[in-house]
């Protein structure tokens, strides 16, 4: 996806920084030994995230081991040993950054999108349901953008049924109303949050954002802040009020401190720094 969904660092426990980092590393080489190399370098938080709390979910522990990798070729790193859960979610990245990429292809005629394409053919072999999901939900996010919805609640709906089905893919028979609709929420927040850091961009560009369209006479994100402010404030805590509220109804298996953490913390912690001006730094950018 795009990696807005992390931790609140300074309030994590030490013990909750080393499972973060060791996940992160664990999905990072499940996607170099599903899908290539390459492919690693497409690896987000968002699906860190997405690996702690379906581990959680699932009820599929974690082994954690020390090795070496690239980026940390002296020192060993804890690294979680690869499952099938974790490769799973590897190919699902693989197949997210890939649409991702071919939608900036298609509405911004941005290279970069043939660079996935090997990984992308091994990602979705034997992933074809994750791949319909994700391939059908941007096709209607497009037609959103097509139609230039200015409305920011029926725009986000396409992010929203993208992780509910993601979701209820791999909860299966453990799926609940409970986790559709936090998956939902937590869609929407993504997508929300990218457009509201994109909006100089998109405005500059020229591009689809339904915050430029809802506000037409904005013309720069600082602009936004400074007189929509209350607007603002509203949408993203309805967003986190709702994605607290269904999260907490989860049936969690192991300690959830790793998680709470990034719901109850990391979201608010995010949405502040981007409505403060603060530019994320995303991992898909071509």
């Amino acid at each position: 996806m795009f990696g807005y969904v992390t931790t609140d660092n300074p309030n994590l426990y030490i013990k909750d920084l080393g499972l973060y980092k060791s996940l992160y590393c664990g999905l990072c080489k499940s996607i170099g030994a599903t899908c290539g190399q390459i492919a690693r370098l497409t690896l987000t938080y968002d699906l860190t995230f997405l690996s702690a709390i379906l581990h959680n979910m699932l009820n599929v522990d974690v082994e954690i081991k020390k090795e070496h990798c690239i980026i940390h070729p002296f020192k060993k790193q804890g690294v979680t040993k690869r499952d099938a859960l974790t490769d799973r979610i590897a190919k699902l990245n693989v197949i997210l950054a890939y649409y991702k990429l071919l939608d900036d292809k298609i509405d911004q005629g941005k290279k970069g999108v043939s660079f996935l394409k090997k990984a992308y053919k091994k990602a979705k072999k034997g992933e074809e349901t994750l791949d319909i999901i994700v391939k059908e939900q941007y096709e209607i996010l497009r037609k959103y953008e097509k139609a230039n919805c200015e409305s920011v609640d029926i725009s986000a709906d396409a992010f929203g049924e993208m992780l509910k089905r993601i979701f209820r893919e791999f909860l299966k028979e453990l799926s609940t109303n409970d986790s559709d609709n936090f998956a939902y929420f937590l869609g929407k927040w993504i997508y929300l949050i990218d457009a509201l850091d994109d909006f100089d961009d998109d405005v500059k560009k020229n591009q689809y954002n339904p915050f430029v369209l809802s506000y037409k006479d904005i013309k720069n994100k600082k602009q936004l802040f400074e007189d929509k402010k209350e607007d603002l404030i509203f949408v993203f805590k309805d967003i986190s009020s709702s994605l607290i509220y269904y999260y907490d109804r989860l049936k969690m298996n192991f300690n959830k401190d790793l998680t709470d953490n990034i719901i109850k913390r990391g979201i608010d912690l995010k949405t502040k720094d981007i409505m403060e001006g603060k530019k994320c730094k995303k991992t898909i950018k071509f």
